[in-house]
């Protein structure tokens, strides 16, 4: 064997890799056919492919399913990987931007709850076109459910209006 033979074999990869990149694709494919088939729509899918997905629904047979995972990994390498990840990327970012606007809702309810009408003017400058007296009703309200420990319904009836305001 000469050298050029040994660079060709070291730059493939490992058949431990391959596995490993197979089985990468094969989750991929789950998680395409745990969407609903308007959030797959998103995604730059070829017809083979979309096929594929939805007849996963009717295998039943685990080594049948298996195998068919494992057709639907191998769909999943003429599948357009980037395009497909800057999706997931948009939607993760989407996620997490809602994340931070609902946890960032949350402190302005508990704020709204405690400190009163100081917190409803300040709200209000930040959201004007909030209902003023169901806002104020609301914390009335979720104000005397937390003295009386009941359950957090106008908590959640506030968060909600706050949403619904936001937006979100």
């Amino acid at each position: 064997m000469n050298q050029d033979d040994r660079s060709t074999i070291d730059e493939r990869p490992s058949k431990s890799q391959l596995k490993r990149e197979m089985h990468e694709l094969q989750e991929l494919g789950e998680r395409f056919i745990a969407m609903k088939p308007a959030e797959r729509e998103r995604f730059p899918l070829s017809d083979e492919f979309k096929r594929a997905i939805e007849e996963t629904d009717r295998i039943r047979a685990r080594e049948a399913r298996r195998r068919h995972m494992q057709y639907v990994g191998k769909l999943m390498r003429k599948e357009d990987l980037e395009g497909i990840q800057a999706i997931f990327d948009e939607i993760e970012q989407t996620q997490v931007h809602r994340e931070h606007a609902f946890a960032r809702l949350e402190k302005w309810r508990d704020r709204l709850i405690e400190e009163g009408d100081e917190a409803v003017e300040a709200f209000l400058a930040e959201y004007p076109d909030t209902d003023r007296q169901a806002l104020r009703q609301l914390i009335r309200n979720a104000r005397k459910e937390r003295e009386q420990n009941k359950p957090p319904t106008n908590q959640k009836r506030l968060f909600k209006l706050m949403r619904d305001t936001a937006g979100l």
